[in-house]
């Protein structure tokens, strides 16, 4: 299908970009692409701007801060942060390999996708379990924010209209800390049915001292499971340990039901996902 009509600019600065946007309320912007350009041409979605910031100096590639973090470019491609230091990473790893097809991750960017906030999408998953934090820039300054609290909803964030999200920063790597993503993938779209992104800390005897667990495809929006994470806590690390925490995967979820999954299956296998992506992680841990 062909999108409606709209006009399109090209800011050479990140300065030019925020301008249009925060004088045209019909604005859009397009990094990569990948999500916004197949809504536009199914007319599913419309812009009456398109903001093409795909090729704005400064935003891309990933550089490690004095304290150790690593600072992601918003428009960092998913295959420019598999071949970066954010590779140290298990469960990026494991998801970056995943997502979509080549065209895919060489032209979709990690802010694009935190910023579209698809209830199914992968990295908004590994984002929350790795307590990241946003950096966003308006015209009148910048601020940073948790990833945690960032997702709304479905496709909806804390990031106002006339805001772009420019960087992710994530905490530096620790040797007694590992982590893991495990998916149920729906086979003909690659999104997540269930996906599980899980990040535990050892105790120093081979049970947890702290974990980080988030889930994606299951609810209107990708969340913590802080019921199991405070179940994680202290535990010995068992099978019947973790099997009893990945229990409470749903906690005060509303479960998706659609064609892919019902209810039912959804809330079973996010269970089972849970315990897979803890196990994962702390068989690297150990």
């Amino acid at each position: 299908m062909i999108p409606a009509a709209f006009e399109y600019q090209r800011p050479a600065s990140i300065e030019e970009a925020l301008a249009i946007i925060g004088s045209d309320p019909g604005a859009k912007l397009l990094a990569g692409g990948q999500s916004l350009l197949p809504l536009l041409k199914l007319r599913l979605g419309s812009a009456e701007t398109l903001v093409d910031i795909g090729r704005l100096p400064g935003l891309r590639g990933v550089r490690q801060l004095d304290d150790g973090r690593l600072a992601i470019g918003a428009l960092t491609t998913y295959a420019d942060l598999l071949e970066s230091p954010a590779a140290q990473y298990g469960l990026l790893r494991d998801a970056l390999p995943q997502i979509g097809d080549v065209q895919v991750r060489n032209m979709g960017t990690v802010g694009g996708s935190i910023a579209h906030a698809d209830p199914a999408s992968d990295l908004p998953a590994c984002m929350l379990a790795l307590d990241a934090e946003l950096v966003i820039r308006s015209a009148s300054g910048e601020r940073t924010t948790p990833v945690n609290g960032f997702f709304e909803g479905a496709f909806t964030t804390g990031l106002g209209s006339d805001e772009i999200l420019t960087e992710i920063r994530i905490p530096g790597r620790r040797d007694d800390a590992a982590s893991a993503y495990e998916t149920l993938q729906q086979p003909a779209s690659g999104y997540a049915t269930v996906g599980v992104a899980a990040v535990v800390f050892s105790n120093g005897s081979g049970g947890i001292a702290e974990a980080m667990v988030a889930l994606t495809g299951v609810g209107e929006m990708p969340y913590r499971a802080s019921a199991v994470e405070a179940a994680l806590v202290g535990s010995d690390g068992s099978t019947a340990s973790i099997a009893a925490a990945s229990a409470h995967a749903t906690d005060g979820v509303e479960v998706a039901s659609d064609i892919h999954a019902d209810r039912a299956y959804r809330t079973a296998m996010a269970a089972i996902y849970t315990r897979r992506a803890i196990e994962a992680a702390l068989a690297r841990l150990r």
